[in-house]
C-alpha cells in the first residue's frame, strides 16, 4: 500500500503529460477554438465539429463563440456544416465520428488530410518519399491542393522543371526535423526548417488563428508513425531579407526610404524583432498638401511619430483577421485593423493595396495612405477631423491663423459647431479678444488639469478649472470630447462658449439692472464684502421680478429684518463654485446659511429646489451666478414668516 501511495504522483504525470494539471491539460487558443467548435457540432454525434464557411468560397473556420452567433467572417455571412474533428473518422451506420484515424507514415498521412498534391511531388523528387515513409520524427506544413493551384504559372515551373533541387528544397523547407504540435507553436516563434536550417515564421494569435509565414493554418495535429501533419492554405517560400532591406529595393518606397533614413529608424527595420510595418507607398505621400509633407519632412519628432504610426508591435498576418480588432502602434496610437471580404482595412478604409510580404523581422502591408498621427498635426489639421469648423472659421475671420498653424505651445478651448447652431457671432475688437481668451498659454492634458486650477489665456485672462464627478470644465463651459494632442498645440473640444470673469459677485450684480433690488437687499444684509471677497460661490440671484411677486407685508416684514433677512439672503449662496455643466442629476449644495440646495439639470436646464433658472453660468472672479424668478425660502424661514403674520394678526 505503502508503494502504491508514492508511485500514485507518478502516474498521475505520466498520464497527464507535460503541458497538463490536475485541473486540466493547458491549451493553446488554437485548441480552445477547436473546443468551441467540438461543443457546437457535439448534438451530431461524437467528434464533430462545427465549421463555418464562407458562401461563395472554400474557405472553412473552426468558430469560436462570437463568430458562432455573429455568423460571420470578416462581414461575409458563412453557412454552418459538420464534419469530423481532425484526427478521426466516420463509421458507416453509426452517428458521428466515433473512429481514430488510424496512424500511417507521413506520406501515406498527407492523402488523408488532403494534400494529395504533396503527395504527388513528393513523389516526383528522389529522395523524400523514402524519409517519408522512413524511420523518424518530423513535422511537414502540408500546402493544401487549393495552394497548390493558386501557384503562378511562373512559380510552378521553376519548381517541376527541376524537381531534385527546386522542388525538394521547396519541400524541405516545409519540413522541421522533429514533432511539434499546436500547443508548442507560440506567437512571434521560429522553427528551424530542414532546407538550409532557414526560419519557418510561427504566428499563433489569441482569436485561434496560427499562421506559418502567414499561410493559415486550416488543419492541424494529424499524427503519424514518424511526425505530424499540419495542412496550410499556401506554398510558403524563404524569407531573406529584413524590413529595412525590403524598403531599399521597392521603387514604390521611394519616398518611405528617404523619410526612414531622415528619421534614424532604419536601425529599427534592420534589427531583430517580429513587427508589422504598414508601409505608405509613393502615391500614398503624393495624396497629402506639399505644404503639410514638407513641415513633417524638416520636423524630426514628428517624422518619427509619423513613422511610428506605421508599425505595429508585434506581426500582423492578413489571415489573422477574420473580424475587427485594435492594435497598438509604436507612436503608442491604436489602429483599428479589420477586413471586409478579401480585403484589409485600417480604421474602416480599405487601403491597403498589397498584403503579407515576408521579411526576417516582421511582415509588410502596402497602404495608399498616410496614417498621421495627432502628434504631427498642427491645429488647423487636428480640427479639420472635429465637430469644431465653426470656431476655426471665426480665427480665421479674426486674422488669428497663426496661432494655428505655427509652433506656438498653445491650448485651444474650441466650441462645437452646434453651439452656434443660432449663427454665428460678429468679428470685431470684443470679439476678436474673446477668441484670444480661448486660447491657454501652455500645451495641456486633460488628464493632468485639477480643480482651481487657473490657465492663462493670450488674451490676458485666467480662467479656473472645476472637477466634477462626471464632467471637466473651464468656466463655464466643459469638455466634451478627448483632448488631441498636436505637434505643438492641443485641441479641447468644449460645449459652449466660455466668458472669462470679469469682476465680482458683487459687480456683476451691480452691473445687471436685473439685481437692483437684490443689491440693495444685500447692503442692507451686511453680505457686501463677502461677495467683493476672494473666495468660490455659487449664487442663485432672485430678480426684481421674483421679490415683486412676494407678498407686500411678507416682502415689507422681510426686508426690515436684516438678521432674517441675511438667513434668507445666505440661503441663496452656495459655498463653492457649481457650474451648470457639474450639476448631473442631483447636486445637493450646502448654503452659506447651513441648509442644502437641491440642484438639478434634466434636458440641459438647470432648477435649484425644483424650480427652474432663468439663466445660468454668469461667471464672476470670485463664484458664478444663476439669475433665478423667486425667493428661495429655507426651512426654518417659513416658521418665521409665519409667526410674524401671527403676531401681527393678534396686535
Amino acid at each position: 500500500m505503502a508503494l502504491l501511495v508514492r508511485l500514485l504522483p507518478l502516474a498521475l504525470a505520466l498520464a497527464l503529460g507535460p503541458t497538463a494539471t490536475l485541473a486540466g491539460p493547458a491549451r493553446s487558443p488554437y485548441q480552445l477554438v477547436l473546443q468551441h467548435s467540438r461543443l457546437r457540432g457535439r448534438q451530431h454525434g461524437p467528434n464533430v465539429c462545427a465549421v463555418q464557411k464562407l458562401i461563395g468560397t472554400n474557405k472553412k473556420y473552426f468558430t469560436n463563440c462570437k463568430q458562432w452567433y455573429q455568423r460571420k467572417i470578416c462581414g461575409k455571412s458563412t453557412v454552418i456544416s459538420y464534419e469530423c474533428c481532425p484526427g478521426y473518422e466516420k463509421v458507416p451506420g453509426e452517428k458521428g465520428c466515433p473512429a481514430a484515424l488510424p496512424l500511417s507514415n507521413l506520406y501515406e498521412t498527407l492523402g488523408v488530410v488532403g494534400s494529395t498534391t504533396t503527395q504527388l511531388y513528393t513523389d516526383r523528387t528522389e529522395k523524400l518519399r523514402p524519409e517519408m515513409e522512413g524511420p523518424g520524427s518530423f513535422t511537414i506544413f502540408a500546402p493544401s491542393n487549393e495552394a497548390w493551384i493558386s501557384l503562378s504559372a511562373e512559380v510552378l515551373d521553376s519548381l517541376v522543371s527541376n524537381v531534385n533541387i527546386e522542388l525538394l528544397n521547396a519541400l524541405r523547407y516545409h519540413m522541421v526535423n522533429r514533432r511539434v504540435l499546436t500547443d508548442e507553436l507560440k506567437h512571434g516563434m521560429a522553427l528551424t526548417s530542414m532546407y538550409q536550417n532557414s526560419d519557418i515564421q510561427i504566428h499563433h494569435y489569441p482569436n485561434g488563428i496560427v499562421t506559418v509565414n502567414c499561410a493559415r493554418l486550416l488543419k492541424a495535429d494529424h499524427h503519424a508513425t514518424n511526425g505530424v501533419v499540419h495542412l496550410i492554405d499556401k506554398v510558403i517560400s524563404t524569407i531573406t531579407n529584413n524590413i529595412q532591406q525590403i524598403i531599399e529595393i521597392e521603387d514604390t518606397f521611394e519616398t518611405l526610404r528617404a523619410a526612414v533614413a531622415a528619421s534614424g529608424l532604419n536601425t529599427l527595420l534592420e534589427g531583430d524583432g517580429q513587427f508589422t510595418l504598414l508601409a505608405p507607398t509613393n502615391e500614398a505621400f503624393e495624396k497629402i498638401p506639399a505644404e503639410t509633407l514638407n513641415r513633417i519632412l524638416g520636423d524630426p519628432e514628428a517624422l518619427r511619430d509619423l513613422l511610428n504610426n506605421h508599425i505595429l508591435k508585434s506581426a500582423m498576418c492578413a489571415e489573422a483577421i477574420i473580424a475587427g480588432l485594435s492594435v497598438e502602434t509604436l507612436q503608442g496610437t491604436t489602429l483599428e485593423v479589420g477586413c471586409s471580404g478579401d480585403m484589409l482595412t485600417i480604421n474602416g478604409k480599405a487601403i491597403i493595396s498589397n498584403k503579407d510580404i515576408l521579411a526576417t523581422n516582421g511582415v509588410i502591408h502596402y497602404i495608399d495612405e498616410l496614417l498621421i498621427p495627432d502628434s504631427a498635426k498642427t491645429l488647423f489639421e487636428l480640427a479639420a477631423e472635429s465637430d469644431v469648423s465653426t470656431a476655426i472659421d471665426l480665427y480665421k475671420q479674426a486674422g488669428l491663423s497663426t496661432h494655428l498653424s505655427g509652433n506656438e505651445q498653445l491650448t485651444l478651448l474650441a466650441p462645437l459647431n452646434s453651439v452656434f447652431k443660432d449663427g454665428t457671432p460678429h468679428i470685431d475688437a470684443r470679439m476678436k479678444n474673446l477668441l484670444l481668451n480661448h486660447m491657454v498659454k501652455d500645451q495641456l492634458a486633460s488628464k493632468y488639469l485639477y480643480h482651481g486650477q487657473t490657465l492663462d489665456t493670450l488674451g490676458g485672462r485666467k480662467l479656473r478649472v472645476f472637477v466634477y464627478r462626471n464632467s471637466l470644465c473651464i468656466e463655464n463651459s466643459c469638455i466634451a470630447a478627448h483632448d488631441k494632442r498636436g505637434r505643438y498645440a492641443t485641441l479641447f473640444t468644449m460645449d459652449r462658449v466660455l466668458t472669462p470673469p470679469v469682476g465680482t459677485v458683487m459687480d456683476v450684480l451691480k452691473e445687471d439692472n436685473r439685481f437692483s433690488m437684490l443689491v440693495a437687499a444685500i447692503q442692507s444684509a451686511g453680505l457686501t464684502e463677502t461677495l467683493n471677497r476672494e473666495g468660490v460661490y455659487t449664487v442663485f440671484a432672485p430678480t426684481d421680478e421674483a421679490f415683486q411677486a412676494m407678498p407686500p407685508g411678507e416682502l415689507n416684514k422681510l426686508l426690515g429684518n436684516a438678521k432674517e433677512l441675511a438667513n434668507i439672503l445666505k440661503y441663496h449662496i452656495g459655498d463653492e463654485i457649481l457650474v451648470s455643466g457639474g450639476v448631473g442629476t442631483l447636486v445637493r449644495l450646502k448654503s452659506l446659511q447651513g441648509d442644502k440646495l437641491e440642484v438639478s439639470s434634466k434636458n440641459n436646464v438647470v432648477s435649484v429646489n425644483k424650480e427652474p433658472v432663468a439663466e445660468a453660468d454668469i461667471m464672476a472672479t470670485n463664484g458664478v451666478v444663476y439669475a433665478i424668478s423667486s425667493v428661495l425660502q429655507p426651512p426654518a424661514s417659513f416658521s418665521f414668516i409665519h409667526s410674524q403674520q401671527t403676531s401681527g394678526t393678534r396686535g
